[in-house]
């Protein structure tokens, strides 16, 4: 099972470029397979604390509470951030967790992408979703009620752009007629497509339009049941899971880790049983330091014992 880990790409400013860069060239000296990011642009509804003591994102927020990054923090975009890895880096791959379908329009998102991969030497993941955050995409001009079927197109939209010569493209949301699109991808016949989600229609975009799942499960119990469902919607349409490659993001939070690394080796050896391949750990902190001692940790201790389980 390959480790990959998320960048700092949500650091106080004033430190914001120095933690992206010198925590990239970290993990790359110490092997991490890939290097992630994650999809938001704004933080719609910010009021202000009763107090008034500062911003405070409440309003509009579907899961109740607070968004778990203040909304006056930088929080990078992933498109920009993976490219300042591409330029410090050579070897890890370079992935979103996910990229919103909604947020940018599909032909510039596709050139974008495209550009990445090759700017990067082919190390592209393509991670995508759909997005849950309505007043996210109402700001940014997305199809809220419609964003599944926006979605499949756009993963169409990318696979024509890049892979054929003078693309035409007529659907719902998207229309051109002969167009020049280059650069083309270095991959071929494109990056690979890891699809977000953990709903039926996530579970058909997988099967229909991608390389990969990309699961955001909790434990490795909700991880076996999502994963059959996977497989449910991959025989019916009579597709080989064994083309599907199976990822998922976990998340070292500070209660797990106070339960001494062994807890996360066990739930990490669990999921690789399952046949996970590929995990991105995220462990995104305020304080750059903190980071760093978790990557050590990781780096030293829960990855080997994870290889040698």
């Amino acid at each position: 099972m390959q480790i990959g880990v998320h960048l700092p790409t949500t650091q106080p400013g004033g430190v914001t470029k120095e933690a992206l860069v010198s925590f990239a060239l970290e993990a790359e000296r110490r092997d991490f397979a890939s290097l992630w990011v994650s999809d938001h642009v704004v933080i719609p509804g910010t009021t202000k604390d009763p107090d008034g003591s500062g911003p405070s994102n409440v309003v509009g927020y579907p899961m109740g509470g607070r968004f778990p990054i203040p909304p006056d923090r930088p929080y990078l975009e992933p498109i920009v951030a993976l490219a300042a890895a591409a330029a410090v880096t050579t070897k890890p791959r370079l992935g979103c967790s996910v990229f919103i379908l909604g947020h940018r329009h599909p032909v510039v998102m596709a050139k974008m992408l495209s550009s990445l991969d090759a700017l990067s030497n082919g190390r592209l993941i393509v991670g995508v979703g759909v997005g849950w955050w309505k007043d996210e995409l109402d700001i940014l001009g997305a199809p809220f009620a419609r964003r599944g079927r926006h979605a499949d197109e756009a993963l169409r939209v990318f696979k024509t752009l890049w892979t054929q010569d003078m693309p035409s493209f007529d659907g719902e949301f998207v229309r051109f007629q002969h167009v020049g699109f280059a650069p083309k991808p270095l991959q071929r016949p494109h990056p690979p497509i890891w699809v977000g989600g953990g709903s039926a229609g996530a579970y058909r975009r997988v099967v229909e339009h991608g390389d990969g799942w990309h699961a955001m499960t909790r434990t490795p119990e909700h991880f076996k049941e999502e994963l059959a469902k996977v497989r449910a919607a991959a025989d019916a349409a009579k597709r080989d899971m064994q083309t599907i490659e199976l990822s998922l993001r976990f998340s070292l939070t500070e209660e797990l880790l106070a339960k001494g690394p062994q807890a996360a080796i066990d739930m990490l050896a669990q999921l690789k049983r399952l046949g996970l391949q590929h995990v991105l750990l995220e462990f995104r902190r305020a304080e750059h330091g903190r980071m760093f001692e978790i990557l050590d940790l990781v780096s030293t201790t829960i990855r080997p014992a994870v290889d040698a389980a």
